[in-house]
């Protein structure tokens, strides 16, 4: 087994100051999410989502987000999905964003709602055919007995199903996580690293305070 224990890398690529930041959260993230675009970092806009279900077991994995203003970032999956479940019972969720070649990470906080129909079918219409195929065939998280019975099952819904975009299922839609806490981690060497986290305060309004944490 390699020797885990001193696999390690010195962060040397930035620092992160107060007098760095955007004004809100919302600008911050979009600066660093253009930086991640423009540094060609393969899915730029793949996320860690972690849920829990009604007896606060944890479960987390990797979507792809699919839109982020003000209000929150937006993804799509199936509501009859294990991460569906268990926002349905609790809808609350965090995500991080991994740009490791950035040394960069973003992590987020809070409450998650479903966007409405018309949104969600503008999260449905880009995707490939295949790939809405093969969202209507299978039955997310639940257990199939081979790969071949799901490509079965893709191509006699394919065979039946007109040419051209596949109708979005009720079952499958967007949620969006709205966020109470974001934090931006930039690393630094001998571990120094930069934290600073928006957080909302409810005390004022609704306002948001900056927070440096120890890394």
């Amino acid at each position: 087994m390699p020797d885990v224990s001193r696999m390690r890398t010195d962060y040397t690529a930035g620092r992160l100051g107060e007098d760095d930041l955007a004004p809100t959260w919302a600008e911050q993230f979009d600066r660093w999410f253009r930086d991640a675009v423009a540094a060609e970092l393969p899915e730029p806009n793949a996320v860690v989502v972690a849920t829990a279900d009604a007896d606060g077991a944890p479960d987390a994995r990797i979507v792809l987000m699919k839109g982020y203003d003000a209000a929150g970032f937006v993804f799509g999956t199936s509501y009859a999905s294990a991460k569906g479940a268990q926002l349905a019972v609790n809808p609350r969720a965090a995500l991080v964003f991994p740009w490791h070649p950035m040394q960069r990470q973003v992590r987020v906080a809070g409450r998650v709602e479903r966007i409405g129909s018309t949104a969600s079918d503008g999260l449905w219409d880009p995707r490939p055919r295949g790939a809405q195929l093969a969202a209507v065939a299978s039955v997310q998280s639940t257990v199939v007995d081979s790969r071949e019975e799901l490509a079965e099952r893709v191509r006699l819904l394919d065979a039946q199903t007109p040419e051209g975009p596949v109708p979005r299922p009720e079952v499958w839609g967007g949620y969006r996580v709205v966020p109470e806490r974001v934090e931006f981690w930039q690393g630094g060497g001998d571990r120094l690293h930069d934290r600073l986290r928006f957080v909302l305060d409810e005390a004022e309004g609704g306002g948001w305070l900056v927070q440096r944490l120890a890394p």
